[in-house]
């Protein structure tokens, strides 16, 4: 694991810790939801972590007229063959990049967030089991909202982390000018064109998901993830705090997070870490706290500062 983040730093500049969640939640078996504006490299990171696990990638480029066959398939008449058969989706992938997911209407968006929910999707009313790992990372367009069809909260929670891209910093920027220049890379954000030379199997991912089991949680953890959780429902700049679900998400994701740091136990570190990706996109905010600028990340760190830290 350490080698395929290794590999995820040489290629995609000035998203260190975004490129560190993503591969989280790719063990903890979670999906992600990528939001930044063009350019900034959300397909490369999705292309690029593809191709270093070896797995089947596919990707959808949303628009408002797909239909929800698009993504999950359809049975069609075979003339040769004188019969009906299956045609499997781009779903049926071991890692799917559901680009602009907010340009597509509800039903179609609905039959890719049930997929990931169920991990498996009915053509026809015949049940297909979807490949494991199957992961989705899904990206979206803080900007240009015309013509979208913003995900409610409910599909939203089927994400674990909600990832936001922000510009690199002016070195970060030089090294991908660098990169472009001597015909390394094309893009913002990342570099290095040619084709990847897989570092971790599949094989290897189901593997490394099974040895979560053994990362440790006390229970003053457990109790500090409680205590967040229930937080965000009293404060009154929320008007829908987070719900169990987002709980486990934390749980889940800190056990991630610290075997990525080669430990097999979750400190309360850990959990202030993934707290804001986690939660950010599962809280309701008032109409009052919105008028006045609130945001989600600022009533998630006040909610951390206020929760006491066990010890």
């Amino acid at each position: 694991m350490q080698q395929l983040l290794t590999r995820m730093d040489e290629t995609i500049f000035g998203q260190r810790m975004n490129v560190r969640l993503t591969v989280a939640a790719l063990l903890a078996g979670g999906h992600v939801l990528l939001e930044g504006v063009p350019g900034l490299g959300k397909t490369k990171l999705a292309r690029t972590l593809a191709g270093l696990i070896s797995g089947d990638y596919r990707r959808i480029q949303f628009t408002p007229d797909m239909m929800p066959s698009d993504i999950t398939g359809n049975v069609i008449y075979n003339m040769h063959e004188n019969r009906y058969v299956t045609v499997r989706g781009p779903v049926f992938s071991n890692l799917l990049l559901a680009d602009e997911i907010n340009r597509t209407g509800p039903k179609t968006q609905a039959a890719l967030l049930e997929a990931m929910e169920e991990r498996q999707v009915t053509i026809q009313g015949e049940t297909h089991k979807l490949a494991d790992p199957f992961f989705v990372i899904a990206t979206q367009n803080p900007v240009e909202y015309e013509g979208t069809y913003p995900l409610p909260e409910a599909q939203l929670d089927r994400f674990l982390f909600k990832l936001v891209l922000d510009y690199p910093n002016e070195e970060q920027e030089t090294e991908i000018y660098k990169a472009h220049n001597a015909g390394v890379g094309t893009g913002a954000g990342m570099a290095g064109s040619a084709a990847l030379e897989p570092v971790c199997a599949l094989e290897d991912i189901r593997r490394h998901r099974a040895a979560l089991a053994n990362v440790t949680v006390e229970d003053s953890v457990v109790e500090y993830i409680t205590a967040i959780a229930r937080h965000t429902r009293t404060n009154k700049k929320v008007q829908l705090g987070a719900s169990p679900r987002a709980g486990i998400a934390m749980l889940s994701a800190g056990k991630a997070w610290a075997y990525l740091d080669g430990r097999d136990y979750v400190t309360p570190d850990d959990v202030k870490l993934v707290a804001r990706p986690a939660l950010r996109h599962r809280l309701l905010l008032a109409p009052q706290a919105e008028l006045e600028g609130v945001t989600s990340d600022a009533v998630v760190q006040e909610t951390l500062a206020a929760v006491a830290v066990p010890r």
